[in-house]
């Protein structure tokens, strides 16, 4: 059976559109990663002249999920945000993929515990769950979802906390898994600073045995902000190199 030019257009305008997307306007050279966790990740470092300083190739969704350039504080989530190891990341990865654009999604919540990281579960007037897949499922309208970023325990950072965290971070990596159709997307926990007491990271050292595509950063040598509780500003940019280098081993196994 023949079709005409016009049917031909219908046809593919059609399969085009799935789930809702248009695939005509995805491109796959923008890279985007989601920042979900608590404070460290959202930034806490104090904001300097480098923190303003834009990259033609790193983006950042704003708070009305609009794509703006990339600078300090990428967060939102409270008044303190400041620099945290998004920019630093997105860096690194650009050095390794220089045709590529880098998307930051922002979704930490400072304080969080890994409990309220679960679908309907509310944290200081947020759903930090909810709130990350719909500020994700908008960025991908765009480009390609490559990585998930996780900085959270502080708030977990007990022995009672320790004892239950590894089974509750599973069940969210799967959960996020499951929703954005990749069984292998690549997920990168860091280790709280030295600084605390160690119950999560002893945790966070079992995760790549027990999922696999994860990885974790050392948080060795950082140092904190003199609330002894955040990354400084040099640490925190530290650590997002350090979280681009076991991003791109992720990504390269796959």
């Amino acid at each position: 059976m023949r079709m005409n030019g016009f049917k031909i257009g219908i046809l593919t305008s059609l399969l085009l559109v799935i789930h809702g997307r248009s695939f005509a306007q995805i491109d796959t050279n923008f890279h985007i990663y989601l920042l979900a966790g608590q404070s460290n990740m959202a930034g806490r470092g104090i904001v300097d002249s480098a923190s303003k300083q834009m990259d033609a190739h790193i983006f950042m969704l704003n708070k009305s999920n609009e794509w703006v350039p990339a600078t300090d504080p990428v967060h939102f989530d409270k008044s303190v945000a400041g620099v945290g190891p998004a920019i630093s990341f997105a860096k690194e990865m650009i050095q390794n993929s220089p045709n590529a654009k880098i998307g930051l999604v922002p979704a930490a919540v400072g304080g969080s515990p890994i409990r309220v990281w679960e679908p309907d579960s509310m944290f200081i007037g947020v759903h930090p769950y909810d709130d990350a897949i719909k500020r994700t499922e908008a960025a991908v309208q765009k480009g390609v979802l490559k990585g998930i970023l996780w900085h959270q325990g502080e708030s977990d950072n007990s022995p009672q906390g320790a004892e239950v965290y590894l089974s509750k971070l599973t069940v969210l990596i799967q959960r996020f898994r499951t929703v954005f159709h990749n069984n292998t997307l690549p997920f990168v926990a860091g280790e709280l600073g030295y600084f605390h007491k160690d119950h999560i990271n002893k945790v966070l050292a079992k995760l790549p045995a027990a999922v696999a595509f994860t990885a974790v950063v050392s948080a060795e040598g950082l140092t904190a902000n003199p609330d002894n509780i955040h990354f400084n500003t040099a640490s925190a940019r530290a650590l997002g190199k350090r979280y681009a280098s076991k991003m791109l081993a992720l990504l390269q196994a796959k």
